[in-house]
């Protein structure tokens, strides 16, 4: 008996010296490589204790960003968990990654599995030549011709908006502007992705807004999995494990494949997205060629759902924050609202939007100040040598593009928790590195609805401006925080921002 159990003590000691050997062997990743870093410690590499974290892991590249340009290196790594993570700092680096190099890094690396989470198969996430072929097909959708074509259901969605403010300020009662102006993108995404109404003004638990809070409330233990996800993304592959909550995609399946079967056997069509993937189903059905089964229709939809509806209303409420702090700013876009719109017979047009030019640079400060992605990932698929160096990147090490360090970065943007609209004056735009402004990502894997997010920006911010002067309600902070269980790179508020509103007479 005694001999058996100094066997398997000894079996224990081997393994557990194994595994720590291998273990320092991990964390010694980027010295081998004579790259800076962020030292790591196990079992949580460079990051700390995610179940309590002071920092989303976002915030937490743009201090490692920030802590490399002080030293004066154009790049670093770190350790999220046991995985090495590269981070360019030299805005050049940035734009061989995303641009001149992409095809080193066409890759996410971001985790998806379709079989055990039919939802994750989505355009965001997947990568190679089906990602590839996809953008192709997709890039189509958001033409001018088709954006004008889903204006008019976009400027519908407003009016419950517009209602949804109007009954707080005449009850006096505080705006929850980041709740209003979600349900207001939901109701959007909904109607020009899905084809449906969502009510989410007429019900505080409609499916959709419902669903919608559900995907990017994490609990600790699903904040935790998230950071498997981004560190051994074939770890939770082989597990099966789920990116999204079974009772959320199962909604978004349900809703498309209802959808779809109504369409297709009624000949029903709408000028929706949805559509547009319905007919692309068919063409290549007819044409013999490879074609998108309902439930990847279903992922492409999802994606559309849930990039167009947070990070417009991120980029609204914080916009009217901005706005609310600073009344003379305010009256400023206020005027050329009214401005514009009396040259088009005080209508919302898709041309009166292309002629806010100052909207669009406060938009921009906006989304300078609190990019909805405080950092994006990509995936050195093959080997790269990082230029003017002795440094190979390795095939499968991750990369984080530090937005929110790219952002804040005073050598680019003096002062900058300054809110500054004239940062994005064409003079100022023209003497700054293109490379240090990336709220939608650059190159190839570009945000592929930026125009439709921005135009859905612009139009909610027409009719809240146009009808209501907003200020800052004594409950809300006059600093904002990232909530550091955030999905990780949303810049989601930890606070709620109050806002008081007074109505406007414009007759």
């Amino acid at each position: 008996m005694f001999q058996n159990l100094y066997e398997y003590a000894i079996i224990l000691i081997t393994i557990s010296i194994g595994l720590l050997t291998l273990l320092r062997w991990k964390f010694s990743y980027w010295s081998r490589k004579n790259v800076p870093f962020i030292p790591g410690s196990i079992p949580f590499g460079s990051i700390g204790n995610p179940f309590k974290p002071s920092n989303s892991l976002g915030v937490l590249t743009k201090i490692f960003y920030q802590v490399f340009k002080a030293l004066g290196h154009k790049h670093g790594g770190f350790y999220n968990l046991i995985s090495p993570i590269y981070i360019p700092v030299d805005p050049d680096l940035v734009k061989n990654i995303l641009q001149k190099d992409f095809s080193h890094f066409v890759d996410r690396g971001t985790y998806h599995n379709e079989h055990a989470d039919p939802l994750s198969g989505h355009l965001f996430a997947i990568g190679g030549e089906k990602w590839r072929t996809l953008r192709t097909k997709l890039t189509p959708t958001f033409t001018t011709g088709k954006m004008k074509m889903m204006f008019d259901t976009l400027v519908q969605c407003s009016e419950p908006m517009r209602m949804g403010v109007e009954k707080l300020t005449e009850k006096k009662e505080a705006v929850d502007i980041k709740e209003i102006v979600a349900s207001f993108t939901t109701d959007v995404i909904g109607s020009c992705a899905f084809g449906l109404d969502c009510n989410s003004f007429k019900d505080e638990e409609a499916e959709f807004r419902k669903n919608g809070r559900r995907i990017f409330q994490r609990s600790k233990l699903e904040f935790f999995r998230f950071l498997i996800f981004q560190s051994v993304p074939n770890f939770g592959q082989l597990l099966n494990m789920r990116f999204f909550p079974k009772e959320v995609t199962d909604f978004f399946l349900n809703v498309v494949k209802d959808t779809v079967k109504y369409r297709e056997n009624n000949n029903v069509t709408r000028n929706d997205m949805l559509q547009l993937l319905i007919e692309m189903k068919n063409k290549d059905k007819n044409n013999n060629t490879p074609t998108l089964s309902v439930t990847e229709i279903g992922a492409q939809a999802f994606v559309f759902f849930i990039a167009g509806f947070e990070t417009s209303s991120t980029t609204m409420t914080f916009c009217l924050y901005e706005l609310a702090r600073d009344p003379e700013l305010q009256e400023k876009v206020r005027d050329e609202i009214n401005n514009v719109l009396k040259k088009h017979n005080n209508e919302i047009t898709y041309e009166s939007m292309t002629e806010m030019k100052y909207m669009t640079q406060v938009i921009e400060e906006t989304l300078r100040k609190y990019p909805p992605l405080t950092a994006i990932t990509r995936n050195c698929v093959k080997n790269y040598k990082v230029p003017d160096t002795d440094v190979t990147i390795d095939k499968g090490t991750k990369v984080f593009i530090p937005i929110l360090g790219l952002h804040h970065d005073p050598e680019y943007y003096p002062d900058p928790e300054k809110f500054d609209p004239e940062r994005f004056s064409v003079e100022n735009k023209i003497n700054r590195h293109p490379f240090t402004y990336i709220p939608f990502g650059e190159g190839p894997r570009i945000c592929i609805g930026l125009r439709f997010g921005i135009m859905q920006t612009k139009v909610g911010l027409t009719v809240l401006l146009k009808n209501y002067r907003f200020s800052l309600n004594h409950k809300s902070r006059v600093s904002m925080k990232v909530d550091p269980y955030s999905n990780s790179f949303i810049y989601s508020n930890q606070d709620t921002v109050w806002l008081d509103s007074e109505r406007i007479n414009n007759s």
